[in-house]
């Protein structure tokens, strides 16, 4: 059987290498439309079910693509204007989130002799999904404008050619060990392939059961590879699905009238002459389900839909921001970290190899629980929904006077100390209260049962019993946030959104140094507080004017930094540089000057680096 495959296979592929030249081609073409129009929602895809048929062999049984609008002309099947137009009024056919109706065929009696597809005289009924004349299926996307078209082969000639080699390599050469399972091949020219082979049970199939194949084409490589987990998911329901059917249709007929003994009856009966009878079976007979093609073109167009909205291509232009740089620092560390605790923990087991597995455990789990309280940016997510929503929901709950205080700590650089029972609450606030600061600024320690010093974090959740040391409660450098519980349910402000589950808590806001309420205060700050009063801009507008803020500051910190650090120039320049900056007050320089440490180390040796280099001193000269 395995000589007899891999014969064939060859022999199909010798028989498509005259259509590798045109494929070429439509690749052009194909990232020419790809770079001049947007995904829209949906990914340029082609979604395909192919057949190894004993007779013909490779076979592509259906398949959807997509279709933007409008509807070019030509697609489907070279129709009129006018038919396509009538198509379109119509009101009937399967329904899928949008309307779906009848589109033109791929292939028909008018039209054989145009059709890329196979004559009628090659195809029997394994290779054949859609009746001679069958319209095929059609849905809209009204949210995108986009239509899901699906029929037996594509109608373009070259898509057709790419569609048809995808096929024949997924069910020959390019599988995996046992034959099926999911696979992934192609390249820059021809495109690239998800491809699942899987086995179906059919009673007068040799080996009683057929090959088959799903795959997926699309010319951009990093996009299908970052959608493999989400495809073979999605790909192995619906193959367990025809699996089912099939199986439940096997076990009938074997019931019925058991083919295996009935071979062995006729072992010496040449098999070529004992196929002829019903050799070939449809897959709506394989699974005895009529609806299986509107099933299958639901299927795909979802799986188009679907692939295509859970990944967003952003374009960055000009260098990264330091909160990038930091946070690839951060991830850079944390895999070196992750990397070198393995290898030590190699080489304790070849050391002391009559350690216990309970003990190595032990060991394994700490190291990284310490590590992982101090990295910082990214290190611990909220576990449930988020408690605080939002900067102006915290604002509106603690109030404006202390969320001010509060808010000028963090600022500042200070440590802010939440006492509370309730983790997710601390977790939550944290949350919100970090997006005021530079990435590298920021340094937690969740929940903590002992107090942390503050060069250890600026952010430190402690449970209710926790005492803090009385320098620190005096201290002008924290502020401490004690959750207590409430007495009665309207302690803060009505108008809170969704402050059922604050409102059996009381926040109290204390300070060594308490924010005067005339202070002007840093001028980002006031500009904070501007933005989450005006009712007129949203939570996202106002995060947005949050990233400009602190963008904004984070270039006068660059400023401060290569004139002061690098530059090394004297006091009376830095007055005068702060003036133009516009943070010669007390509070701004502050700010700055605590900024200043959450420059990524990529940027500071950047500039030390051109400092030294031997164009730059003879420019300073």
């Amino acid at each position: 059987m395995s000589g007899y495959v891999t014969t064939r296979a060859q022999l199909y592929l010798r028989e498509e290498d005259r259509c590798w030249s045109s494929s070429c081609q439509l690749s052009s073409q194909l990232q020419k439309r790809q770079a001049s129009r947007s995904l829209q929602g949906t990914m340029n895809a082609i979604v395909a079910l192919c057949h190894f048929c004993e007779l013909h062999g490779p076979r592509t049984l259906f398949c959807t693509e997509v279709l933007h609008a409008p509807l070019p002309q030509g697609a489907g099947n070279e129709d009129s204007p006018g038919q396509g137009e009538q198509a379109e009024e119509e009101e009937g056919g399967i329904q899928m989130s949008s309307r779906m109706r009848a589109h033109s065929p791929a292939e028909g009696a008018s039209v054989e002799s145009s059709s890329p597809g196979p004559k009628k005289s090659d195809m029997c009924e394994g290779c054949r999904s859609l009746a001679a004349g069958h319209p095929g299926y059609i849905s809209h996307d009204k949210e995108t404008s986009i239509k899901y078209v699906s029929h037996q082969h594509p109608s373009h000639p070259q898509l057709f050619s790419i569609v048809r080699q995808a096929c024949v390599r997924s069910l020959s050469c390019e599988v995996c060990p046992g034959r099926e399972g999911p696979i992934f091949f192609g390249d820059e020219q021809h495109g690239f392939v998800f491809s699942h082979t899987f086995f179906i049970k059919d009673s007068l199939a040799r080996g009683f059961q057929r090959w088959y194949s799903i795959i997926t084409i699309m010319m951009d490589r990093i996009y299908l590879i970052n959608s493999w987990p989400f495809l073979l998911g999605k790909v192995r329901g619906i193959i367990d699905e025809l699996q089912g059917k099939a199986l439940k249709v096997f076990e009938a007929e074997q019931f019925g009238c058991p083919q295996r003994a009935q071979r062995m009856n006729t072992a010496f009966t040449p098999f070529l002459h004992q196929r002829n009878g019903n050799a070939a079976r449809s897959l709506t007979s394989l699974t005895s389900d009529d609806n299986l093609w509107a099933c299958l073109h639901t299927s795909f167009a979802w799986l188009l839909k679907a692939c295509g909205s859970r990944l967003t291509e952003k374009l960055l232009e000009g260098a990264p921001t330091e909160d990038t740089l930091v946070q690839m620092e951060k991830l850079a560390d944390l895999e070196e970290e992750s990397e070198s605790w393995d290898n030590s923990e190699a080489e304790e087991e070849e050391k002391a190899p009559v350690l216990t597995e309970g003990v190595e455990g032990r060991e394994l789990t700490q190291g990284p629980a310490e590590s992982s309280s101090l990295s910082g940016c990214g290190s611990w997510q909220p576990r449930k929904l988020p408690v605080f929503k939002s900067l102006r929901h915290m604002r509106q709950v603690l109030g404006a006077p202390s969320f001010r205080m509060l808010a000028w700590h963090v600022l500042m650089g200070n440590q802010v100390i939440w006492k509370s029972g309730d983790v997710d609450l601390v977790q939550s606030a944290f949350e919100v209260l970090r997006t005021m600061l530079p990435v590298g600024c920021v340094r937690i320690i969740p929940y903590s049962s002992q107090y942390e010093e503050a060069y250890r974090c600026n952010f430190l959740g402690l449970s209710p019993h926790v005492q803090i040391p009385p320098h620190v409660l005096s201290s002008e450098f924290a502020v401490i946030v004690e959750v207590h519980a409430a007495a009665r349910s309207t302690l803060h402000p009505v108008g809170c959104e969704d402050d059922q589950s604050l409102s059996k808590y009381e926040f109290v806001v204390t300070s060594g140094s308490p924010v005067a309420a005339d202070r002007v205060g840093p001028t980002i700050l006031n500009k904070i507080e501007a933005a989450l009063t005006n009712q007129n801009l949203s939570v996202d507008v106002v995060d947005q004017c949050l990233v400009c803020l602190k963008e904004e500051w984070m270039n006068k910190v660059k400023v401060l930094f290569k004139f002061t650090k690098v530059d090394s120039r004297p006091k009376e320049d830095t007055q005068k540089l702060l003036s133009i900056l516009g943070a010669s007050e007390e509070d701004n320089v502050k700010l700055l000057k605590f900024w200043m440490t959450g420059l990524s180390k990529t940027y500071k040796s950047h500039l030390m680096s051109t400092v030294r280099s031997p164009t730059a001193s003879e420019s300073r000269n």
